[in-house]
């Protein structure tokens, strides 16, 4: 709880225009390339899950309780694919229908 509320304190600044930013804009697109950053690396962990639970449930497929943790590991492992997945496109909407256009990854602050 203390590392969200000083992950907040920190970003106040930038996201108040404080630090840098000219409109809102430009903090949108700030926040569009933080997520297209992390995007690739939540979807690759998703991906882990789904095959952890994939081995999982094949290869402990005579113990009942090891196959239904490997059948979780899965669902989990999708729901989270999915969930990147309609992420990844909401931010293509608002990408392209709204003109917002994120950078290559994060940004430099001018001062």
């Amino acid at each position: 709880m203390k590392k969200i509320i000083f992950l907040a304190f920190m970003f106040s600044p930038a996201l108040a225009f404080a630090d840098g930013f000219s409109n809102f804009g430009e903090v949108v697109n700030y926040i569009l390339g933080f997520i297209n950053l992390l995007l690739p690396l939540f979807g690759g962990l998703a991906l882990l899950v789904f095959i952890l639970g994939l081995v999982k449930f094949i290869s402990k497929s005579g113990d009942s309780g090891s196959h239904k943790d490997g059948k979780d590991l899965m669902v989990y492992g999708l729901l989270a694919l999915f969930i990147m997945i309609s992420f990844l496109g909401i931010i293509t909407i608002g990408e392209k229908d709204l003109g917002f256009t994120p950078s290559n990854g994060l940004p430099i602050i001018k001062r």
